[in-house]
């Protein structure tokens, strides 16, 4: 008999794929019940706002008697039976930047100053959310107004700028002792809007300082207490790795760091969560990178996308409409070298676009 597992939280289908890959019977709990969740899953759930993540999550316990429980981002807090992950005591320290900035440095590790009023250049972020996309650099007193407007007056954290490239490591951690999995870079959102937000990674790092970067994310794992599958945000410059934020929950790097690597990360989770480590990581085989692809425009979703189910993910529902930069799906491509990975990708939102027009 399979091992069972119910997947919750916003966004669940990169987990619930990697869990049923390894051999378990998933059920989800999910905002977008996308088609390829549906794949991979027995039953799902689907919820509209968080308030009502927690009664859809009892709901599914009640219909299914599982082996444990797997948060996702929304949910990192939550009090659920037979968790299999980090406490919510202590990833409710994490989830809170300014908690994040002070652990940071009480351990020691490079990580971007705090600033004072009066000090610009400065990186806006607030406390609490995830994805970056209401961090932005503002450079005065009067735009610095606007974008605490623009978030409407919640609690807030300035930092130093620091120009670099946006990176993640891909950990394990067991409470005490941690393991990197994979270095990966981040791709940002650019543009005027939402710059600094979430829009894909790739995996492997190539940066000098990528090795640099996972020795210190492997002392930042073990000195925070979270457990299973964690990640950490750094900027990478010529000279130094600065830490940025632990996400003490499966990551959206997911994707692309088993398509390199061949690795379960699900599998690897468990087994953290139940103490046990790699000895050793293989080296990826591949480069992958993913993008998240938001609409141009107002536009429906007119023909069935599961027919490009090997090149996208997160795939909508024939008729489903979105608004402009509004995410519909993934777009993933692969190759022996990150040229030959971009040109994949490239070609694969090309051939995702046609397929939106056809």
């Amino acid at each position: 008999m399979s091992p069972s597992v119910l997947v919750a939280g916003y966004t669940t289908r990169h987990v619930a794929a990697s869990a049923a890959r390894a051999g378990y019977d998933v059920y989800a709990v999910d905002h977008f019940c996308d088609q390829d969740l549906l794949w991979c899953t027995k039953d799902v759930l689907a919820f509209d706002e968080l308030n009502e993540l927690p009664f859809a999550i009892e709901e599914m316990l009640a219909r299914h008697e599982v082996d444990m429980v797997v948060t996702t981002s929304g949910a990192e807090l939550l009090k659920v039976p037979k968790r299999c992950g980090t406490d919510p005591k202590v990833a409710a320290r994490f989830m809170d930047k300014e908690k994040t900035q002070e652990f940071f440095e009480s351990i020691g590790v490079p990580v971007p100053r705090k600033l004072g009023d009066g000090e610009y250049p400065a990186m806006m972020k607030t406390l609490s959310g995830a994805g970056g996309w209401r961090n932005a650099i503002v450079r005065n007193d009067s735009e610095r107004a606007a974008w605490e407007e623009f978030v409407e007056h919640e609690p807030f954290l300035m930092q130093e700028v620091i120009e670099g490239q946006p990176a993640s490591v891909s950990c394990l951690g067991t409470g005490t002792a941690a393991k990197a999995v994979a270095a990966n870079e981040q791709i940002l959102r650019g543009g005027d809007s939402c710059a600094y937000a979430f829009s894909g990674s790739v995996t492997p790092c190539t940066h000098p300082l990528a090795g640099r970067m996972k020795e210190i994310a492997e002392i930042i794992v073990a000195a925070s207490g979270c457990v299973g599958s964690v990640g950490v945000d750094f900027v990478l410059t010529d000279s130094e790795a600065y830490a940025i934020e632990i996400n003490p929950r499966f990551q959206g790097t997911v994707e692309t760091v088993e398509a390199a690597t061949g690795l379960n990360l699900f599998a690897m989770h468990a087994d953290a969560c139940r103490g046990v480590l790699p000895s050793e990581v293989p080296a990826a085989r591949q480069f992958c990178v993913r993008r998240i692809l938001a609409a141009p425009e107002d536009l429906v979703i007119r023909t069935d996308m599961r027919d490009l189910a090997k090149t996208i993910t997160d795939i909508p529902y024939p008729g489903q409409s979105f608004e402009e930069g509004e995410v519909m799906f993934s777009v993933i491509g692969c190759g022996p070298t990150r040229a030959e990975a971009f040109a994949a990708l490239d070609k694969h939102i090309t051939d995702a676009v046609l397929h939106i027009k056809t």
